[in-house]
């Protein structure tokens, strides 16, 4: 892992294509070390579309964020990321993922499948937005990342997700002391944190941990908003 991160944060960046699907500039490059390339995506944020409910120019930092909190979680569901300069300025840069194509996600999201249930908690923490089905990324069936976490750590929860399956559900005994661990470990990390987030955001961060070893469960879907993303996938 700190070899790729050193890849991703040293290497020289070639933009070759843009993913046009996405709603904000979402670049394909390739990564190049010591004559070793490696394909990643580039978000600079001068190419982020602003949002009414988001800092404008904040989407690359909230990214990095969910990196540094899956790292510091134990989750480990978001590639590698950093924050770096490119040709298009300042933005995220992350490790591309090839997908295990033989997996259809339109069923396989619907599964009870651990990995789901790591990136579903995970979501909670970070109060992701916009979890759609076609932003997992099944590496195998025993492996899946995730992607696209620029509309997290919102202070106000608005979690939208498309897994729901363990709402309600009791947090295993493992996973508190995860969640446990991770509290004392982002108390311990204000200052890297706060150059990501708002102070705010980072308060409601640790409120959201707190609220589930306090419930001993999963979230349920709200009722005030809209709780699956749309389009879902």
């Amino acid at each position: 892992m700190t070899e790729v991160i050193s890849h991703l944060s040293q290497g020289e960046l070639e933009v070759t294509g843009r993913l046009v699907d996405a709603s904000n500039a979402t670049l394909y490059a390739q990564c190049t070390l010591d004559e070793s390339s490696m394909a990643v995506i580039y978000k600079p944020v001068a190419g982020e579309r602003p949002l009414w409910d988001f800092t404008d120019g904040n989407l690359a930092q909230r990214e990095y964020a969910a990196y540094v909190i899956s790292e510091m979680g134990e989750f480990h569901v978001v590639p590698p990321t950093v924050l770096r300069d490119g040709p298009f300025g300042i933005g995220m840069v992350q490790q591309w993922i090839d997908i295990d194509e033989s997996i259809d996600l339109a069923q396989f999201y619907r599964t009870d499948s651990p990995q789901l249930r790591k990136m579903a908690l995970f979501d909670a923490v970070i109060n992701n937005t916009d979890r759609k089905i076609g932003h997992l990324l099944p590496i195998t069936s025993d492996r899946v990342l995730g992607c696209d976490h620029g509309v997290t750590f919102h202070e106000e929860d608005k979690l939208r997700t498309v897994l729901w399956q363990w709402a309600d559900k009791p947090l295993s005994d493992l996973e508190i002391e995860q969640l446990t661990a991770l509290e004392l470990a982002i108390k311990g990390s204000n200052e890297e944190l706060l150059a990501l987030i708002t102070e705010n955001e980072l308060n409601a961060l640790l409120a959201r941990i707190n609220s589930l070893l306090q419930s001993g469960t999963f979230p349920s879907p709200s009722d005030e908003w809209p709780a699956v993303p749309w389009p879902p996938f």
